[in-house]
């Protein structure tokens, strides 16, 4: 048999990737969910990320209270009227996140090898060895050799920002843990995350439901992203309750799967919900690493078969504080959406990130060479 019998048809001209990328496009295939906070509320920085693609704004509620968010949403607004771009509004649910309380906000630094309590009795102040958290329930829910994760922004892999913690004993309703790492947690939010437990509150909280009832109502929000999914029941749950405050009932409920129970129940939640985010920073650390990409291949085909977009999130972890991402990143992105994903979710990279403008121009021109260049 000749050689040239052997060569497949390619999927990619080789000539194409010489061209110079096309100055200006508008990712129309693939979505962009752009956070807004701390370093992007300003009209200026907002008018940037609907240039560079953003088509839909992210208030996540894990932190800020409804006047800061409102008053990043009423210069989106006026960024939307100057730029003449459309953007839709996402709300974040908090739903059952742990969190550990450090009222002072000065940085803890925590040393690998040495032990650290974690006590439910918030009035104690958060140190090296003492860490208040804002749920009871965990020495219930926790056994020796258990692992703990606690980092700003959920584990980036910048492992000088997050703890690895391994349960040793529970004493009362203290839990005592071996830090695995040593590192510093700075900054107002440290988000807790104990891996294939179940924690036993629910999805959509009382300050969840305060906040659609007023914020989300006040603004007509398009979408509702509901954390921390497990069940079918959730996302009926929630859109019982958007159906009841009237202005709500066009609003689209987006399951968002954190944990190993959304996934046990990914196929029935899929059914009740209007699209579904993948959250891989959570679901990193509740699944082996080596899962994640099954996961996401599996759960962005189901999404497609039924119909219903696809949201994948944590796509460039690095341009938070550097202007290029690296290129694994880069082919990550690109690998999304060829397994089907309709929209990338930025989080801190456009939060609180140094180059909010720069990632998402970085991430829709990605897209868009998918677009142009792949069969």
């Amino acid at each position: 048999m000749h050689a040239n019998h052997l060569l497949l048809e390619e999927p990619i001209r080789m000539a194409s990737i010489l061209e110079p990328s096309k100055p200006s496009f508008f990712p129309a295939m693939t979505k962009i969910v752009g956070t807004l906070g701390s370093k992007s509320r300003t009209v200026d920085i907002i008018s940037g990320c609907l240039n560079a693609g953003m088509s839909v704004a992210r208030f996540d509620f894990s932190w800020g209270d409804t006047e800061y968010h409102q008053g990043t949403l009423e210069n989106l607004k006026t960024a939307v009227k100057s730029t003449k771009k459309l953007c839709a509004v996402m709300l974040d649910t908090i739903g059952p996140e742990l969190q550990v309380v450090n009222k002072t906000e000065h940085p803890i630094s925590l040393q690998a090898d040495s032990l650290v309590v974690l006590t439910p009795d918030q009035e104690k102040e958060a140190t090296s060895n003492l860490l208040p958290i804002n749920f009871g329930g965990l020495s219930r829910a926790v056994k020796k050799g258990d692992t703990i994760f606690i980092g700003q922004y959920l584990f980036t892999g910048s492992e000088t920002t997050s703890i690895w913690l391994e349960v040793t004993e529970v004493k009362g309703e203290d839990v005592v843990c071996l830090i695995k790492n040593s590192a510093t947690l700075s900054g107002q939010l440290y988000t807790l995350h104990v891996s294939q437990i179940r924690i036993d509150l629910p999805t959509l909280t009382d300050k969840d439901k305060e906040v659609i009832s007023t914020w989300g109502v006040r603004n007509n929000i398009d979408f509702l992203s509901l954390s921390y999914t497990r069940h079918a029941e959730d996302v009926r749950h929630a859109r019982d309750y958007l159906s009841k405050l009237g202005d709500l009932q066009q609003t689209q409920i987006f399951a968002k799967i954190e944990n190993v129970e959304g996934l046990h129940h990914f196929d029935e939640i899929l059914q009740e919900a209007d699209g579904i985010i993948l959250s891989r920073g959570n679901l990193g650390i509740d699944l082996p690493p080596e899962k994640v990409f099954l996961f996401q291949k599996a759960a962005v085909y189901k999404c497609n078969m039924a119909g219903k977009p696809a949201v994948v999130t944590r796509v460039v972890d690095s341009m938070t504080d550097n202007l290029r991402p690296t290129r694994a990143e880069a082919t990550d992105v690109a690998n999304a959406v060829l397994d089907g994903s309709d929209a990338i979710l930025l989080g801190a990279e456009t939060l609180r990130g140094l180059y909010p403008v720069e990632t998402i121009s970085i991430v829709g021109k990605i897209c868009a060479e998918k677009k142009s260049n792949w069969n």
